[in-house]
């Protein structure tokens, strides 16, 4: 029996692995084979604002659902940035499906030093910012911004899990939704 397919729509390893966790953690009994593909945002490459943010989540869910209706869950990530009262923040939003059942939710947000988000509003993308700022390299495929402002105590990755985990809820207790 071939183990059923989740979808991711990025190439980043830390989507994959945050996708991968989620629903090996929620579904134990249950093996799945996890193939990321890119696929379009339909939004800028740095959303400014949530609005943005969540749409891009949603495009790439529905880009990913349209080019392999066959699997049986998917999963896409968008990071993004906006102000708050004032103060800048980064957050991601996720969306998942089974093909029947959507969710769609927003992850924690993450205060910016006032540096970066200049950098942001004047046209930059958070990863390479950070990695000057912290002197890395493609922390994007690592721990992201998360992981260098908390210094390591949570990451990108764990962020991503967690706030697919709890979208999960529904797909745990049908019954309940």
């Amino acid at each position: 029996m071939t183990a059923p397919l989740l979808l991711v729509g990025s190439s980043n390893p830390v989507k994959i692995r945050a996708a991968h966790q989620a629903l090996q953690r929620a579904f134990a009994d249950q093996p799945w084979q996890v193939e990321g593909v890119s696929v379009p945002s339909g939004v800028a490459e740095q959303p400014m604002d949530e609005p943005q943010t969540r749409l891009g989540a949603i495009n790439r869910l529905a880009a990913l659902q349209q080019l392999r209706p066959q699997a049986q869950f998917y999963a896409a990530f968008e990071g993004g940035y906006a102000r708050i009262d004032g103060q800048p923040y980064t957050f991601a939003y996720v969306a998942i499906s089974d093909g029947q059942r959507t969710q769609v939710g927003r992850s924690g947000t993450l205060p910016l030093p006032a540096s970066i988000a200049a950098a942001l509003e004047a046209g930059g993308e958070l990863g390479p910012l950070m990695d000057a700022l912290f002197n890395d390299h493609n922390i994007k495929h690592k721990g992201g911004a998360i992981g260098l402002l908390t210094n390591g105590i949570i990451d990108r990755a764990s962020t991503y899990r967690d706030t697919m985990t709890l979208l999960l809820a529904p797909f745990l207790h049908p019954e309940l939704y």
